[in-house]
């Protein structure tokens, strides 16, 4: 691969990954499965370890994590939480025990093989027998305490069956299938979003800070290792599982004892073949050395215990019928086809609808309506047609044509050369209206508290709103008389959306929808023009000579403010009193000769925001590990340039310690 075709796919891995990752830790709402994203993740290891030159701060390589939420305190793990590494196929995972028998030097090792819960890793502490904390792993060093949510777990006992001075054990919180369907069918009838699978509404459930909630989404546990013990000896995996089962916990299910390789990896497939007949979800299969002797002499890496791997599954397919095929319109105006299926069960959920992406995908695949298609969960969250059966054709099934005007509006249909899209360009229309406005309130953009799809769409049905502007012109008699408000989330909603005038030019840019306008890009013209009055007036010249703006983007952003209807917009949210300058920030020389690098995710600072403070007190940046950096700053789940700090030693502080140095 050349260097220049390795930049091109290292800037679209980083943009997939990136977006992937916020979605997954942040939002708690994935559009890729684990095994989708481990695989990106490593393919783009592998093309920075090549060319290095190429690394940059923003890598998803230094994160691989979402945020603590706020309100849990801190906790210092006295064990590390480590991760384990992946393999993706047979002959990965005998590799992997090649390697433990020639650290061993023997033929053959005794395994165990468990079942890997797609879930959330917690730790349980107990003192005397009794339950004292829980925490998140968090970056394996430091987690988040959420003891009161997890007392509420009925199979966590809070006294065990005998007076151990001290105990900690490590499990994974899930959503059993029967507490996903019906969380998921209370928030429908009321209106609220639903969950995307069980792993995503067990996380959700986990950070509420009021823990009757929690209580209320029925979670369940099952705990699969000792981190540290004392009071009893144990000199084996399957012995401390025994021995957990008889203090009171719920162990991982499976029980038995593997001699060699070729076991262990019949046990892995036989695991991955019953998936989809247990009543919680799985992603894969963990093989672990059974011996604790064998396991100190194997030992772990900074992040990675050396006696254990995980195997990941591929994603779930199923066949089913197609029995039509529905138009969904886009904040953009683009129309996307979807699937509208015979229901089948899937990857733990019933599946009715999947997309089929544009109408060249049908067509390059011929998909027919009636067809026999097969369904697949793009790492078990989206799901997708990726097939077609077309041999079991009776004749009666009927090729798909997209029509010439929109499905909401009438308007016409419109696609441009060299692009998939089709679009509805009539600016009007009542889809693109909705979707722009729950854009432009959502977090990365203007962060309107309060301002769901659902507020948004009864705002927009009752005529109070049909753009973004008119948000600034509701007044407490507008909403008070509204279903499901009252006076104390109308005064919320309003304060919320008084907050967000204060966002700044580069949140407004993103949260306007201009096409091929995201986030970044956003910032960086908010960056070069300081105001909107100084963007309009630009040039598509003067936007394409930005470094990360394309001939493509600089058209796109000089068409939009070419409208009459963007500039009357523009003119509306400056009346309302919206913010449409930039503010660079000061920068002081408190840490002028001091190198940081940022990994993981932070508990409350995101990292372009650390990145921000440590500018504006002089100090530098940097993408990457040296002996010349001063600190890593280390947040949740972070990756390979922590291993690198504690290799070379450099000093590993975390957000709290940085918060510190610049107070002080």
């Amino acid at each position: 691969m050349t260097k220049e075709n390795a930049k091109i796919r290292i800037d679209e891995l980083r943009r997939i990954l990136n977006k992937s990752g916020y979605e997954y830790y942040v939002l708690d709402n994935p559009s890729i499965s684990d095994f989708e994203y481990d695989r990106l993740m490593r393919e783009l290891i592998n093309i920075e370890a090549e060319y290095p030159e190429l690394i940059t701060p923003d890598s998803p390589t230094m994160r691989v994590g979402g945020e603590v939420s706020e309100g849990f305190s801190e906790v210092s793990h006295t064990v590390q939480m480590q991760s384990l590494a992946d393999v993706f196929s047979k002959e990965e995972l005998y590799e992997f025990d090649a390697r433990v028998r020639a650290a061993l030097d023997i033929e053959s090792v005794e395994y165990v093989t468990e079942m890997k819960i797609d879930g959330l890793s917690v730790s349980l502490e107990y003192e005397n027998g009794s339950f004292v904390r829980g925490s998140t792993r968090g970056n394996g060093f430091v987690g988040e305490d959420i003891t009161q949510n997890l007392k509420t777990i009925a199979s966590i006992p809070l006294r065990l069956t005998e007076d151990l001075p001290y105990l900690e054990v490590r499990g994974e919180v899930f959503m059993p299938e029967k507490s996903f369907i019906k969380l998921n069918e209370q928030r429908e009838a009321s209106g609220e979003p639903t969950f995307a699978n069980p792993r995503n509404a067990a996380a959700g459930s986990l950070r509420q800070l009021d823990s009757r909630i929690t209580a209320e989404r029925r979670l369940d546990i099952f705990v699969f290792n000792v981190q540290r013990i004392e009071g009893h000896e144990l000199s084996s995996h399957r012995q401390s599982l025994d021995y957990l089962k008889k203090l009171g916990f719920k162990v991982i299910p499976g029980d038995g004892v593997f001699s060699g390789i070729d076991e262990a990896y019949a046990e892995v497939m036989r695991i991955g073949e019953n998936r989809g007949n247990l009543s919680f979800d799985i992603d894969g299969a963990v093989v672990k050395v059974n011996s604790f002797a064998q396991r100190e002499i194997l030992g772990t890496t900074s992040k990675t215990p050396k006696w254990a791997a995980a195997y990941k599954f591929p994603a779930e397919q199923q066949r089913t019928k197609l029995l039509d095929i529905a138009l969904q319109v886009g904040r953009t105006g683009v129309v996307t086809p979807n699937a509208v299926l015979e229901p089948v069960r899937i990857a733990g959920s019933t599946v009715s609808r999947a997309t089929l992406h544009n109408i060249d995908n049908i067509k390059d695949k011929d998909i027919r309506i009636g067809d026999t298609v097969i369904i697949e969960k793009a790492g078990d969250i989206i799901p997708a047609v990726v097939g077609v059966e077309k041999d079991g054709r009776s004749g009666d099934e009927k090729p798909f044509e997209m029509p010439k005007s929109c499905p909401v509006c009438g308007g016409e249909l419109v696609r441009e050369e060299g692009e998939a899209a089709v679009r509805c360009v009539n600016p009007n229309c009542a889809a693109q209206q909705l979707r722009a406005i729950i854009h432009f309130v959502s977090k990365p953009a203007m962060d309107i508290d309060g301002m769901g799809a659902s507020i948004a769409e009864q705002l927009l049905e009752e005529g109070l709103v049909s753009c973004c502007a008119d948000l600034y012109s509701l007044k407490y008699e507008d909403l008070i008389s509204l279903e499901r408000f009252g006076d104390k989330s109308v005064r919320n909603l309003l304060d919320s959306i008084e907050k967000s005038k204060q966002q700044g030019l580069d949140r407004v840019l993103f949260g306007l929808s201009i096409r091929m306008v995201g986030s970044r890009a956003a910032q960086i013209i908010a960056e070069v023009f300081k105001d909107i009055d100084s963007l309009m007036s630009s040039s598509a010249d003067e936007l394409a000579s930005i470094p990360e703006i394309g001939e493509k983007t600089a058209k796109s952003i000089c068409d939009y403010f070419r409208q009459d209807k963007s500039k009357d917009l523009v003119d509306r949210l400056r009346q309302a009193g919206v913010k449409l300058t930039y503010d660079a920030q000061t920068v002081d020389e408190s840490l002028s000769d001091k190198i940081f690098v940022l990994t993981g995710t932070l508990p409350t600072l995101k990292r372009s925001e650390a990145k921000k403070l440590i500018e504006a007190h002089g100090g530098k940046v940097s993408g990457s590990v040296s002996k010349k950096t001063d600190y890593v700053v280390a947040g949740i789940d972070a990756g390979s340039k922590l291993d690198k700090a504690v290799s070379l030693g450099v000093s590993v502080i975390s957000e709290s310690e940085l918060i510190g140095m610049l107070e002080s």
